[in-house]
């Protein structure tokens, strides 16, 4: 199940892409290639659950993960794309605040 979900994702990424996401890799403070940042963002935890959620559950069904940690920034607009392409409202719960993401727009307005 696992390399179906990261295939998931990088699917999911491309789709993004060419919707205009941009990866925001200045939230990864490793010094590495662009490119490994990329990669690193795409393995965070609420972006895995997602691509589960959305390969295990039927269409059209609210996805909700919750975190014990705040989201990031990259991850919160990738929410925002993932809940366009997958015509989903995903519900997040992250340290702060639950942020609720429906057809490209966050309940929190975008406050951080």
């Amino acid at each position: 199940m696992a390399e179906k979900i990261f295939t998931f994702l990088k699917g999911l990424e491309e789709r993004m892409r060419a919707d205009g996401y941009v990866a925001g890799t200045k939230c990864v403070l490793v010094n590495l290639s662009e490119e490994e940042k990329e990669d690193m963002l795409c393995g965070h935890s609420e972006r895995l659950a997602i691509a589960f959620g959305i390969l295990s559950t039927k269409e059209g069904e609210v996805l909700r993960v919750m975190k014990n940690l705040r989201i990031c920034v990259d991850c919160h607009t990738a929410m925002k794309f993932i809940s366009i392409i997958a015509k989903r409202k995903i519900i997040v719960r992250d340290a702060k605040r639950f942020h609720h993401f429906e057809d490209g727009i966050c309940s929190c307005g975008d406050y951080w």
